[in-house]
């Protein structure tokens, strides 16, 4: 029985900037994000913040759900964070916390 999740998730800058990822390891990701380990995307805009996630039992849900994210507006895509998530607080230390 596989019992791995795979996880969609947004994160964001303290100005605003948005990222949209997929991961199977999510603690880790998010680690990798606040430490900018890699010249991206969001290191290069500071965008730190685990702002919401959801997370699935194939992978091929979230690869869907962050295809559709990514083609959708930016308001889409706050109205989801904020209806979750409505003060944008870092959700990243109580999943790392969670490892």
């Amino acid at each position: 029985m596989n019992d791995r999740r795979y996880y969609t998730y947004l994160m964001a800058s303290r100005s605003g900037v948005l990222y949209i990822g997929m991961t199977n390891n999510l603690s880790r990701r998010v680690r990798e994000h606040k430490r900018k380990e890699a010249d991206s995307f969001t290191a290069r805009y500071n965008v730190t913040r685990l702002v919401w996630y959801c997370s699935f039992s194939r992978p091929q849900d979230a690869i869907a759900l962050e295809k559709k994210l990514k083609g959708g507006s930016r308001a889409d895509k706050e109205a989801l964070i904020n209806e979750e998530n409505p003060e944008w607080e870092d959700l990243g230390p109580s999943v790392m916390e969670a490892e």
